[in-house]
């Protein structure tokens, strides 16, 4: 097979720049409100501030029939109608539904250990296996640190590869579907009989066979992005099959959630109708690279029906170079137990230039710079970001339930932070200190 490498990009969650999405507010009513009162209520609390004219339409959410996106004139003052809305006694939150956007920015386009695959493009990946490899473009070359990586090779040595009893929820741009190295971990809804056009397992989606798209509101979560894929990738790409690269995993359901769109916007809206998604389908673990806007009471509420669920909620730090602990980023610092946020590093053992650390709301951290994977096209391509730390460890996470499926998500989480190494470059950056190790996170030390 002939493999097809995409030039390098550097790609970040935006957290600064983000945006409201015109005229829009997410409302969640009291549970004691009828859903006739519901939609009456909304508009009279509106008009009675802006006029008649200021509600466009209504409209439930997809997966939470107590919120509602009211759409407004796009004259009329948003903010102004929030504070309507929370005036109203039979309104729980009014929220703008906010923008949650990426950007990507033009960037630098030995001896084998026990347990290395033989997947043709294997060495170009140093965070799964770091042997002093040089990694860049001709013009800006980087020789990384020996060790300096996950530390996963170990326990493929012992047939330790994953398991497809594993569901690993990847909420982004969606995935390739027909990606060789991806394509037999693609998660396929069993209970749903493709192509019939009715909802056969009464979920309240018909035919969604492989997940979900948010944006376009079908069955087709393909990526059209390449972030999404990339993020797959690193989780899991089929491993020792002579083909590409390797994930974390050789084996596991990979569960394509689409929610941002083909320039990296996506709403809080879909980020919510993914969570809601991927809780209801009994995902293990959500990965989840993306980020920004202001702190949102139903988006929490959302991770933290996951968490009811038992559900790890893995979360990029953000690429702002902030200190977290300061300046809070959502859905990373969100005060919930199953939130797990991580941070990027280098090939030779530093945080990344761009990684958003902090000492108590930053847990972990893990590859993320020049991280080699797959994109679109059956193709493979390098990227950085938090974005690609993120699926490291949710990786990781996915590979210790494979051999401990009874852990509890705080006991998986405790696992990933104390079974982190030690690194002094990392030391007072994260809550662990160091980087995720799979082999102590494994094996429980």
């Amino acid at each position: 097979m002939k493999i097809q490498i995409i030039s390098a990009v550097t790609v970040a969650l935006s957290i600064g720049a983000v945006q409201a999405s015109e005229g829009q507010i997410l409302v969640k009513y009291k549970s004691s409100v009828p859903n006739v009162r519901v939609q009456s209520s909304a508009a009279a609390s509106i008009q009675s501030v802006l006029g008649r004219a200021a509600v466009l339409s209504m409209r439930q959410v997809k997966t939470d029939a107590s919120i509602h996106v009211v759409e407004l004139d796009q004259s009329k003052d948003t903010d102004a109608a929030i504070q309507a809305l929370k005036a109203n006694p039979d309104v729980e939150i009014a929220e703008k539904n906010f923008r949650i956007n990426m950007y990507q920015d033009k960037s630098k386009p030995a001896e084998k250990l026990p347990g290395t695959p033989n997947d043709e493009l294997f060495s170009k990946q140093w965070g799964m296996q770091n042997i002093g490899q040089v990694l860049g473009s001709s013009w800006s070359k980087s020789t990384g640190t020996a060790g300096a990586d996950i530390n996963v090779s170990p326990l493929w040595a012992k047939g330790i590869t994953g398991s497809q009893d594993i569901i690993v929820a990847v909420i982004d741009t969606g995935i390739d579907l027909t990606h060789p190295d991806l394509v037999g971990n693609i998660f396929v809804n069993k209970d749903e009989i493709p192509g019939n056009g009715i909802d056969d397992d009464n979920n309240g989606f018909i035919d969604d066979v492989n997940g979900w798209n948010f944006v376009d509101k079908n069955n087709k979560p393909s990526d059209d992005h390449d972030h999404g894929t990339h993020c797959s990738g690193v989780i899991g790409a089929t491993g020792n099959d002579k083909v590409g690269v390797t994930g974390v995993n050789w084996k596991v359901r990979i569960l394509p959630l689409k929610f941002l769109s083909a320039k990296g916007g996506g709403t809080l809206e879909g980020a919510i109708d993914a969570i809601n998604y991927a809780t209801m389908m009994n995902a293990n673990i959500m990965s989840n690279s993306w980020g920004g806007g202001e702190r949102s009471d139903l988006l929490f509420n959302a991770i933290k029906s996951a968490r009811d669920k038992g559900i790890l909620f893995v979360a990029a730090a953000g690429n702002d170079k902030a200190d977290n602990d300061k300046n809070p980023h959502y859905p990373s610092n969100y005060e919930l137990d199953n939130v797990i946020a991580v941070a990027a590093m280098d090939n030779k053992d530093n945080l990344a230039s761009f990684s958003c650390y902090g000492k108590s709301t930053v847990h972990v951290a893990a590859p993320g710079v020049d991280v080699f994977s797959t994109v679109r096209g059956g193709k493979y391509g390098m990227m950085s970001g938090t974005s690609m730390a993120c699926p490291h460890v949710a990786g990781v996470a996915a590979l210790t339930l494979s051999q401990n499926p009874s852990l509890s998500y705080k006991e998986l989480k405790q696992r990933l932070i104390s079974g982190s190494i030690p690194v002094s470059n990392i030391t007072g950056k994260v809550y662990a200190g160091g980087r995720v190790s799979a082999e102590n996170t494994v094996r429980g030390l």
